[in-house]
């Protein structure tokens, strides 16, 4: 049986991100060659605009509010692609799936480069290699044995994971030659699947208590926005290292800083509870803790691979096939997603 393209009318409004960045020149023929695409950038997509070119769309490109009106208005929508990374809560997913509109995004193209990231922050933080830098510069170096007496070597070393996704699986084999057991703790996946990716299924408790390093890739939801609190860094191991590279909201930030500021434990982070973060907010003077700005995933390339994946995804559904290379909202677990938006700075 042969699927035929049909001819589809595309909406393009990718606020936070532009067409410029995220569509090469390449991407943008392909999706001309599906129909037609209108592209609207600069502004909020009001209910005159909606009305005037969304409505009758086959597939939105973006993550503007559609609640249950204007789905309902959408009679001809087929598809939503959030070109952002998230599952925001500004979508009537419901309505949604009872439309049968697919709601996907394009979190794949950011799992490697965070996962890069991340174990580049692990080991700052076991190694102490950024902290050494800083006491270079005022002079107050220490040599040799002097310098690590807080080290510890990431080989052999005990690994947890809080959450076990696209950024958690993209992580596991930079981490592999490092030797040490992992344990992964993830209340949306069965022990089985966990057991298959290498990872020993363990309990929150566990992970917090028996892990050296700690990664924290756990999208928020509405059943653990901050639940990573002061009882659950006081369980951690003295002198643990915590790598924070999902979202903000699984923990309670203040709790983190002061397991921090206090010695208990090491941090790194590259999400915050507001961004850009406030000139005067106290992570930027606890000494304990490594600071990202947000930046782990954030490069040109990573932004062009957005738009490469929502076009391949758009053409299989212009040709009547399932999507294949972004996540797709699963009616069980979708409405349960808490992400905020993210902003220009």
């Amino acid at each position: 049986m042969n699927n035929v393209e049909q001819r589809v009318r595309i909406f393009i409004a990718p606020e936070p991100r532009t067409v410029a960045d995220i569509f090469s020149e390449n991407d943008m023929n392909r999706l001309r060659a599906l129909g037609e695409v209108i592209v609207h950038e600069g502004s909020p997509v009001t209910d005159d605009i909606f009305d005037a070119h969304v409505a009758d769309a086959d597939i939105i490109v973006g993550q503007f509010p559609m609640p249950t009106e204007r789905l309902e208005r959408a009679k001809r929508l087929r598809a939503i692609v959030n070109v952002e990374g998230n599952f925001v809560p500004n979508v009537d997913y419901a309505q949604a799936f009872r439309q049968g509109v697919r709601v996907l995004n394009v979190s794949p193209v950011f799992a490697e480069p965070v996962a890069e990231a991340a174990v580049g922050m692990a080991i700052d933080l076991a190694r102490g290699i950024s902290r050494s830098d800083r006491l270079f510069r005022k002079n107050a170096e220490h040599y040799g044995l002097d310098a690590n007496r807080d080290a510890f070597t990431l080989y052999d070393a005990p690994i947890g994971f809080i959450g076990m996704g696209d950024l958690g699986r993209a992580i596991l084999p930079l981490i592999a030659p490092f030797r040490g057991t992992v344990r992964a703790f993830d209340p949306w996946l069965p022990e089985a699947y966990l057991r298959s990716l290498g990872c020993e299924p363990a309990t929150l408790d566990n992970v917090l208590s028996e892990s050296q390093i700690i990664f924290v890739v756990a999208g928020v939801t509405s059943a653990n926005q901050g639940f990573l609190s002061k009882a659950q860094f006081a369980m951690m191991r003295p002198g643990a290292a915590f790598v924070l590279v999902s979202r903000a909201g699984v923990v309670d930030f203040d709790a983190m800083l002061d397991a921090a500021d206090e010695g208990r434990i090491r941090v790194a982070t590259d999400v915050f509870p507001v961004e850009p973060l406030p000139a005067d907010h106290r992570a930027r003077s606890v000494d304990n803790v490594l600071l990202s700005p947000h930046q782990a995933g954030a490069l040109n390339t990573v932004l062009r691979n957005i738009g490469a994946l929502a076009v391949t995804d758009i053409e299989m559904i212009a040709r009547g096939l399932p999507p294949v290379m972004c996540k797709l909202a699963q009616p069980e677990t979708v409405g349960q997603m808490r992400s905020k938006p993210v902003e220009k700075s």
